[in-house]
C-alpha cells in the first residue's frame, strides 16, 4: 500500500509510552514520514505551543496527564492550542463526556481500546481539510466585510423574503442618519417616500422574476431628517446565514442629477439663441438687404462713390447674414455630454 507522502507535523500528547509507541505504529502504516512531538503533560505541552510557539497539524491529546485531565485539560488545551485540531485519544468511553467535549471545540473523540490505523489517518484527514475549509470561510468573510465595512458607498444586505435589514455599513448610516441599530428594525421599503414606493416595488417583482445576478434601479430615497436624495442602486444576490439575500450598493447621484438639469437648461437656452438669431436678428437684416437692393434697382445712376459705398454696405450685410447663419447652425447643434 502506497503511504501518503504528504508532511505531517504532529504533537502527541502523551505521558503513557505504550501507548505513544502505538500511536507511532498506526500513523506509520498509512503516512510515510510524519514528525511527532511528544509532551508527557500539559505543563510540557504548554511550553511547547506558547512559550516556543511551534505550530502543528493536529494534537493527538491523552485525556489523563499527570498535572491535568478531564474537562479542565480540555478547556486549557483550547486555550493555548491556537486554533490547531484537538483529538480526543482515551481508554475511557464515556459517551456525555465526549459529546460535551464536541462542544466545547475538540475536533474529535476517539476511543484507544476501537481505534485502528485507518480511523486514525482518516481523522487527521478529516480535521485537518475541516481546519483549512475553516480557515478559508473565515478569510472569505473577512474579505467581505473589508469590502462591506470599507467601502466608502453606503451599502448593506437585506432578507429577499422579508426585506428586513440584515447588515449595514457605515457609510449607510453616516449618509442616511439612522443607527445601525435603526436600520436593523427596518425594511428598505421604509427608505422611499410613499409616492415613490411603487418603483421599488415593480423593482422586486423584476428582481425575484429575473436570472440576471446584477440589478440597477434609479429612484429616491428619504433620509432620516426627511431630505430627499436621488439613488442610483445597484444589487446582488447572496447568502448571509443560510438567508437569501440581496447585497446592495446605492449611490447619492443628486448633485449629479442636479448637474444634468443644469446641462439640460443650458441646451435649452442656447436652442432659444439659435432661435433667436435665425428669426429675430435675421429680419431687419433681410429688411436692410432688400432694401439696398431696391435703391440700387430704382436709382439708375450712382456716382462712383456712391456705388462704391452701396455695395461695400451691401456686401458687409451679406457677410454678417453669413455669420449670423453659421452662429444659429452652430448652437443648434451644441449638445453637452455629461457622465
Amino acid at each position: 500500500m502506497d503511504k501518503d507522502k504528504r508532511k505531517y507535523n504532529l504533537l502527541v500528547i502523551e505521558d503513557n509510552p505504550g501507548d505513544l509507541v502505538l500511536v507511532e505504529e498506526y500513523l506509520d502504516e498509512h503516512i510515510l514520514d510524519p514528525k511527532i512531538t511528544n509532551a508527557e503533560n500539559f505543563k510540557e505541552a504548554k511550553d511547547i505551543l506558547v512559550t516556543r510557539k511551534q505550530t502543528f497539524d493536529v494534537i493527538l491529546l491523552d485525556l489523563s496527564l499527570p498535572d491535568k485531565n478531564g474537562e479542565e485539560l480540555v478547556r486549557e488545551m483550547l486555550l493555548i492550542s491556537a486554533e490547531i485540531p484537538i483529538i480526543i485519544l482515551t481508554g475511557y468511553t464515556d459517551m456525555p463526556f465526549s459529546v460535551r467535549s464536541i462542544q466545547l471545540g475538540i475536533s474529535d473523540y476517539l476511543v484507544k481500546d476501537i481505534l485502528s490505523p485507518l480511523a486514525l489517518y482518516q481523522s487527521i484527514l478529516h480535521n485537518i481539510d475541516r481546519k483549512k475549509f475553516i480557515t478559508d470561510l473565515k478569510q472569505s468573510k473577512k474579505r467581505y466585510n473589508d469590502l462591506f465595512q470599507l467601502s466608502p458607498q453606503p451599502m448593506w444586505v437585506y432578507d429577499t423574503e422579508t426585506l428586513k435589514f440584515l447588515d449595514v455599513n457605515e457609510s449607510a448610516v453616516n449618509e442616511y442618519g439612522y443607527s445601525l441599530e435603526e436600520f436593523l428594525e427596518m425594511t428598505v421599503t421604509e427608505l422611499f417616500p410613499k409616492e415613490k414606493l411603487h418603483i421599488l416595488l415593480e423593482h422586486l417583482k423584476k428582481v425575484q422574476g429575473s436570472k440576471d445576478s446584477y440589478r440597477s434601479l434609479f429612484g429616491q430615497h428619504q433620509l432620516k431628517n426627511g431630505k430627499i436624495i436621488d439613488v442610483e442602486v445597484h444589487s446582488k444576490p447572496l447568502m448571509l446565514d443560510d438567508k437569501k439575500s440581496q447585497v446592495v450598493l446605492a449611490n447619492n447621484v443628486t448633485e449629479r442629477t442636479l448637474y444634468i438639469k443644469a446641462i439640460e437648461d443650458q441646451n435649452e437656452k442656447l436652442q432659444e439663441i439659435a432661435w433667436i438669431q435665425s428669426h429675430i436678428v435675421r429680419a431687419p437684416l433681410a429688411r436692410l438687404m432688400g432694401l439696398m437692393n431696391l435703391i440700387k434697382d430704382d436709382i439708375p445712376s450712382f456716382t462712383e462713390d456712391q456705388s462704391f459705398y452701396l455695395n461695400e454696405i451691401l456686401n458687409s450685410a451679406n457677410e454678417l447674414d453669413s455669420i449670423i447663419k453659421e452662429i444659429s447652425l452652430q448652437a443648434s447643434e451644441v449638445k453637452i455630454e455629461n457622465d
